[in-house]
């Protein structure tokens, strides 16, 4: 039986920091931001906010002090936290929470303070919610150093705990055996192995061999012994283990490898194993764990020469924000190892993104597509570049087409070449490659495709319409508002198809069917909206077509209005602190290089000031705007159409 519910409430936009009323508001802000991995906000600006107003806040201190230890800033995230913990412990010596105890000893640890660690933890197990992983922790630390029974108490506290915990369990056994109690061990382990059977630590104890090939649970599981001081078994995993490089784990494998041959001072074969991590293959190494962070930090000082290891560091603090220290890294790999595309092609990045030095960017795409001729992503990336700097769009056209098998590669740069063949009026082309191809949805790319499609089909059209072949260009038209199968891609039940609707009222006409061509005429007068870049307009480039449609079914007063509002709204735009939407969950123009909001937005006023001007018979500033509009944008498609529009 269907019975109606209450409907849900309705998501809204949470406000800037400086608006929130409390610090309890800012704090969970910035928790739903950071639960949620927002993609557009980020949440510590609510908990600086907050620290702001109240410098010993306990919950803004720990949650700055936890994305600081995310970071791998371990210094900077003991400050927050002793400051969180200070406030919790001002009048009651055992806090509630114990969450900033067992944060600030990972701080700690991390530090290499093991000894200040262990006080940390200890104190957090007063509190329940704490208690099994800060008791895990302490066993290990009691394993480091060969506490055997103190490590069995502190396990058996954290499986009271959390019976299932799969680590501690292994943990367990592991003790079990130091302590001569075999029997014992070989029962527990099987009841883990019954709990999880893919669990890989339960199944190297069981097998006392590699258990998988897979480079990065080997590395969860090597980490996980050496963090308990079981340096020999996590040595012998190690040398039997035979990875595959597509993993990306290799070169951290053997990093580790020779890590721990050297803390049990064994430095000849040390240093064999740091070269061969040193030439192993770099290809998708993107180290993501705090212990990879530590270890890389410890090659890249140990081993001065290595042109990976730090790329491979530059990789992970770019990915944490640490945008400055991640490109003095690639520097230094680049300086190294100058034949290495891909440090050049992340510095190209860092330059335009970060330090925002196009002329660098350029030139380390340079040095990054000499390295690497035929990687198509570079090529596509470089050609990005080139676009968002306004590069001369015939010299981007001859590039491409100078690389015409790797633009075969990828659905990106054939969408690119279509948009090169529009622009340059050579829609055919760009229709039959479109068409030549299957193309397959990627993210950031919702719309691209149909895009072109469309507008190869109407510049083909208007191109029609000038011969005085009003059925070719009905066929075209026709084609534009039904994509097919091969594009992959289907109109969005609020995109705003008037600018079909106008130009088939033309064509209907100029065929000499005026009542076909007013249906179609008022269908495009009685679009309203849009949805563009992934969320809905009231007023975008479109809503110029359906004015122009009002206009040729003789509702002059409406269509003047309708271009009067367009003028109304981009003088609006052009003085609206500029932002990105809080619900987009897709940039598609920021994927690569940031984009000055400022002067998109001017871009886009601009252009529909220029929109506007036509519609109310300002022939002449409407070139000019869109000459304004091409000056800033060598690019944009919507200014080069509808110049060519208004040339014929």
């Amino acid at each position: 039986e269907i019975e109606p519910v209450p409907a849900p409430a309705v998501a809204t936009e949470p406000p800037l920091p400086e608006a929130v009323s409390s610090n309890d508001e800012l704090y969970l802000i910035g928790i739903h931001l950071e639960q949620y991995r927002h993609p557009t906000r980020p949440p510590e600006i609510y908990w600086r906010e907050g620290i702001q107003r109240d410098s010993g806040d306990c919950r803004c201190n720990l949650a700055l002090g936890r994305w600081h230890l995310n970071r791998g800033e371990f210094i900077e995230a003991e400050k927050y936290l002793l400051a969180s913990i200070a406030r919790l412990t001002k009048r009651n010596p055992n806090p509630p929470d114990g969450e900033p105890h067992y944060t600030l000893g990972l701080a700690l640890l991390y530090q290499g303070r093991s000894e200040a660690a262990y006080d940390a933890f200890y104190k957090s197990t007063w509190n329940a919610a704490w208690r099994a992983p800060a008791y895990h922790r302490l066993a290990e630390i009691d394993c480091t150093r060969a506490d055997w029974n103190t490590a069995l108490d502190h396990l058996g506290r954290c499986l009271r705990a959390e019976t299932d915990n799969l680590n501690a369990r292994n943990l367990r056994t592991l003790v079990l055996h130091r302590l001569g109690r075999a029997a014992e061990a070989a029962a527990f382990l099987q009841e883990t192995r019954a709990l999880d059977p893919l669990d890989i630590f339960s199944r190297w104890l069981e097998m006392d061999a590699p258990p998988t090939q897979d480079g990065q649970l080997l590395l969860d599981l090597t980490f996980d012994l050496v963090r308990a001081g079981f340096i020999d078994e996590a040595l012998s995993i190690l040398i039997a283990a035979n990875p595959s490089s597509s993993g990306g784990a290799v070169p951290l494998l053997l990093y580790l490898q020779a890590d721990l041959l050297s803390r049990l001072g064994r430095p000849g074969e040390c240093a064999v194993v740091r070269e061969r991590a040193r030439h192993a293959d770099p290809i998708y190494v993107f180290p993501s764990r705090l212990e990879e962070f530590v270890l890389l930090n410890k090659v890249v000082q140990a081993d001065p020469d290595d042109p990976h290891a730090p790329y491979y560091l530059g990789n992970l603090l770019y990915d944490r924000r640490r945008y400055s220290e991640a490109i003095v890294l690639w520097e230094r790999a680049v300086a190294l190892g100058p034949s290495f595309a891909t440090p050049w092609r992340n510095l190209g990045i860092g330059y335009f993104n970060v330090l925002h030095d196009p002329a660098r960017a350029l030139q380390a795409f340079g040095k990054a597509r000499a390295a690497a001729p035929s990687d198509a992503r570079i090529l596509y990336e470089n050609d990005q570049l080139l676009k968002r700097i306004g590069h001369a769009l015939a010299d981007r056209l001859s590039n491409l087409e100078a690389n015409a098998a790797m633009v075969r590669q990828r659905d990106d740069l054939c969408v690119e070449l279509t948009s090169l063949y529009n622009s340059l009026d050579q829609p055919q082309r760009a229709l039959d490659l479109l068409l030549s191809r299957e193309f397959q949805p990627w993210e950031g790319g919702e719309g691209l495709v149909l895009d072109q499609y469309v507008r190869a089909n109407v510049l083909l059209a208007h191109g029609a319409l000038q011969r005085r072949e009003p059925a070719s260009a009905i066929a075209n038209l026709i084609a534009a508002s039904n994509p097919p199968q091969n594009l992959s891609e289907a109109k969005h039940l609020l995109m705003n198809l008037s600018l079909i609707d106008y130009w088939l009222g033309v064509a209907h006409r100029d065929a000499g069917d005026r009542d076909e061509a007013e249906r179609y005429w008022t269908r495009a007068a009685n679009q309203k909206g849009d949805f563009q870049q992934m969320q809905a307009r009231i007023v975008s480039e479109n809503t110029h077509w359906g004015a122009c449609a009002l206009r040729c079914l003789g509702r002059e007063k409406e269509s003047f209005d309708v271009f009067h509002s367009i003028l109304e709204y981009s003088a609006q735009l052009q003085h609206r602190p500029p932002k990105i939407d809080y619900f987009a969950t897709s940039l598609p123009t920021m994927l690569l290089f940031d984009e000055d909001l400022a002067s998109r937005q001017t871009i886009t006023a601009s252009f529909l000031k220029a929109q506007a001007l036509f519609g109310l018979g300002d022939e002449t500033g409407g070139h000019r705007m869109l000459e304004e509009v091409l000056a800033m944008d060598t690019a944009h498609s919507g200014a080069i159409d509808l110049r060519r529009f208004h040339k014929g």
